[in-house]
C-alpha cells in the first residue's frame, strides 16, 4: 500500500500508546452496555469528540455491532478544517490509527463516485478531520476483517445529501455499515443544549429525517455532522430498513461539571425488521 492517511489526532482525542488506547476502549464498552439488542443494523450515529468527553456515548452503539460481520464500514464525517463543494471519498490505500492500518475498500468507493459529478474521490477534508478519524479505533476494536470507506462531506446541502443518499443505497448491500459522525449542539448551557438535542433525538427516533432537515435549515436545532446523518437514514429509507432509536445522550458538562458552556453529544442505531 502506498498512500496511507497517518493519525492526526493520537494523542490528544484519543491515547496515541496502543495498549493505553485498547485499554481505554475496552473500559468504556465494558461500562456501555446496550440494554437492548437490535438485528438488521445498517447504520450507526457517534459523536466525534475526545474520548474522554463522548467516549462513553460512542461506546453505547459500537457495542452493538460487536462480533457482527460487515465487509464494508463507510464512515460519513463533516470538514471541521475546511471548506470544499460536494463529497470527498478518500482516494489513498488505506488509514492508520494506532491500532494498526485500514485498508480502503477502493472497489466500493469507485462505486460510490461513479457517474457522480458531486462526489469524487480525493484528500480534500481527510488530511486533518477528527470526526472520521476518532471512529476507527473504535471499529477495529469490535469489528474484525473489514475495509472501510471513508467520506467526507464538505458541504452538506440538501444537493450533497441526497446524491450520498442515493450513491449509498445503490452500493450497500447486507455487508455493509455506515457510520454518520456529528456531535450535537455547541456552547449553549445545559438546560438550552437538552432542549435544542432533544429535537434531533425525537426525530431520530420517530425516523423522520425529512423533519430533522427543516429543523436544522431553520436553526431550531444544530449537529455539525447533521447532513451524514441524514444521508444515513435517507439510503436506509431506500434500502426498506426504516426504524431508528437513540441510544444514549450526554454532553460534556457530564464529565467537567460545568453545564455553562457544554457540547452534546448522541448515539443512534438505524436498522430493518
Amino acid at each position: 500500500m502506498g498512500d496511507i492517511r497517518a493519525p492526526h489526532v493520537a494523542g490528544t482525542f484519543y491515547p496515541a500508546d496502543p495498549e493505553k488506547l485498547k485499554n481505554d476502549i475496552r473500559a468504556l464498552l465494558d461500562v456501555s452496555k446496550p440494554e437492548k439488542e437490535f438485528n438488521n443494523i445498517f447504520g450507526l450515529v457517534s459523536p466525534h469528540a475526545g474520548y474522554v468527553y463522548s467516549g462513553k456515548t460512542a461506546a453505547h452503539v459500537f457495542n452493538l455491532v460487536k462480533g457482527k460481520k460487515y465487509k464494508h464500514v463507510v464512515i460519513i464525517s463533516p470538514s471541521h478544517s475546511e471548506y470544499f463543494p460536494g463529497v470527498s471519498v478518500f482516494k489513498g490505500d488505506a488509514y492508520e490509527t494506532p491500532l494498526g492500518i485500514l485498508q480502503v475498500d477502493n472497489e466500493f468507493a469507485d462505486k460510490l463516485v461513479e457517474n457522480s459529478r458531486i462526489i469524487f474521490r480525493g484528500i480534500e477534508g481527510h488530511r486533518k478531520e477528527h470526526a472520521l478519524e476518532v471512529q476507527l479505533p473504535f471499529l477495529q476494536s469490535v469489528l474484525d476483517n473489514f475495509k472501510i470507506v471513508p467520506v467526507v462531506m464538505g458541504d452538506q446541502g440538501k444537493m450533497y445529501v441526497d446524491e450520498l443518499s442515493t450513491k449509498l443505497a445503490e452500493s450497500a448491500d447486507d455487508d455493509t455499515l455506515i457510520v454518520a459522525s456529528s456531535d450535537m449542539s455547541h456552547f449553549y448551557s445545559k438546560s438550552e443544549a437538552e432542549k435544542l438535542d432533544s429535537i434531533i433525538e425525537k426525530r431520530i427516533n420517530d425516523f423522520d429525517y425529512n423533519a430533522l432537515q427543516e429543523d436544522l435549515n431553520t436553526h431550531n436545532t444544530e449537529a455539525c455532522g447533521g447532513g451524514p446523518i441524514i444521508a444515513m437514514m435517507k439510503a436506509a429509507a431506500l434500502k426498506n430498513k426504516n426504524h431508528s432509536t437513540v441510544v444514549h445522550r450526554s454532553d460534556s458538562g457530564d464529565v467537567t461539571g460545568d453545564d455553562r458552556e457544554v457540547v452534546g453529544y448522541l448515539s443512534a442505531v438505524v436498522y430493518g425488521e
